[in-house]
């Protein structure tokens, strides 16, 4: 039997989903239901209907992810925090920031860690989703490997935060053939990738 406590949060929650709904319903009309369903969450779990306009899928994006998670590939993420987010899937989901052949790689390559996790996961045959909500070395490192090659990527997630790097890393990974969800400019973050991919997995199970 529900709890009160618990059922209180699922009306709740239910609640905001359909107040977003309502506050963005004419910018996703357009999209399909599992593309609909990644805006509202994005929105709900950032509070900013701003989103709705920000968000940018490529037409494979959905498709290509379902596939992946369905055949349990891995999910990488850019930093533990997105992660921590990710509760409910089966599939492994790595992090290699604070890996010590990672702190190994950006010292001798003279690059940040974030950039250093992906080059490690590439050395690893690492082939799945990377989620990246913080870190735009690590989506420009993603996009290198990516196209020398070197990397096998189902999708990105590619939404970094910040006023340095994070828009211009965007905006390359949309001018390439990778299968990309993005947020134009500045905003992202882990809320944001968190979202796209708890949406995704969800997605996957139905």
């Amino acid at each position: 039997m529900m709890g009160a406590s618990t059922k209180e949060g699922y009306d709740i929650a239910k609640k905001s989903r359909k107040i977003v709904r309502s506050l963005i319903k004419d910018q996703i009309k357009d999209l399909t239901l599992e593309e609909q369903d990644i805006v509202e969450r994005i929105v709900h779990s950032t509070a900013d209907s701003e989103y709705a306009k920000l968000v940018k899928i490529s037409p494979n994006f959905v498709s290509n992810s379902l596939k992946a998670l369905k055949n349990k590939e891995d999910i990488l993420t850019d930093i533990n925090m997105v992660k921590a987010g990710i509760t409910q899937y089966e599939g492994n989901v790595e992090c290699y920031i604070k890996n010590e052949m990672v702190k190994k790689i950006a010292k001798e390559e003279k690059i940040t860690r974030a950039a250093a996790a992906i080059e490690y996961a590439a050395k690893n045959d690492f082939k799945g989703i990377i989620a990246i909500g913080n870190a735009p070395t690590a989506l420009y490192k993603a996009i290198e490997l990516y196209e020398a090659g070197e990397i096998s990527i189902a999708s990105i997630v590619g939404v970094p935060v910040g006023f340095v790097g994070a828009a211009d890393s965007k905006e390359k990974l949309q001018n390439t053939s990778i299968p990309n969800i993005t947020t134009n400019g500045p905003k992202g973050g882990t809320p944001v990738a968190v979202a796209i991919v708890n949406s995704l997995i969800q997605s996957s199970k139905k």
